[in-house]
Order: structure tokens, then sequence, then C-alpha cells
């Protein structure tokens, strides 16, 4: 069983990850907001049939999901795994 003092330290590391990861995605939208007003004061502009801005907002929006899947949805799958794992060895141990 962790002590009060890993779990405040375990608690403040997952703060600090989901911090990091809302802090990515507020930097992902104003600068790609920023791209699509350049690309609309410049006239449109496009590669193709397909405007410019998309290219790195949809580059970047890979990243942002897996930076995502990494922080917030990742923990959420192993802390269920480890539940139940935890549970089925408290059953075995009766």
């Amino acid at each position: 069983m962790p002590t009060e003092e890993e779990l405040h330290r375990i608690a403040r590391r997952r703060a600090e990850e989901q911090y990091g990861f809302y802090v990515h995605l507020a930097i992902y939208v104003m600068a790609n907001l920023f791209l699509v007003v350049i690309w609309w004061m410049t006239g449109g502009i496009t590669i193709g049939t397909l405007p410019w801005f998309l290219l790195p907002l949809l580059g970047w929006g890979i990243a942002l999901a897996a930076h995502y899947l990494i922080v917030i949805r990742e923990k959420n799958y192993v802390e269920r795994i480890a539940e139940k794992e935890y549970e089925r060895l408290k059953r075995g141990l009766r």
C-alpha cells in the first residue's frame, strides 16, 4: 500500500501531465487560428483544392491526439486493469 507521501507525489505527477496536455491543446488552438487568419488575409490560397493551413493542423492534430491518449486515456485504462487485477489477487489470497 502506498504511503500518503507517495500518493501525493503520484497525484502531483498526474496533475502536471494533465496540465501539460491542456497547455499543449491551448497552444494548438491559438496557433492554428493564427494560421487560418493568415490564410484568410492572404486571399485563401490553396494547395490543389485544400487550404494550406490544413496540413499543419492535421499533422499537429495527430500529435495532440497521441498526447491525449498517453496522458488522459491510458492512465484510466491502466488504472482500471490494475484495479481488476488487485481485486482478483485479493480474492485468490482468501
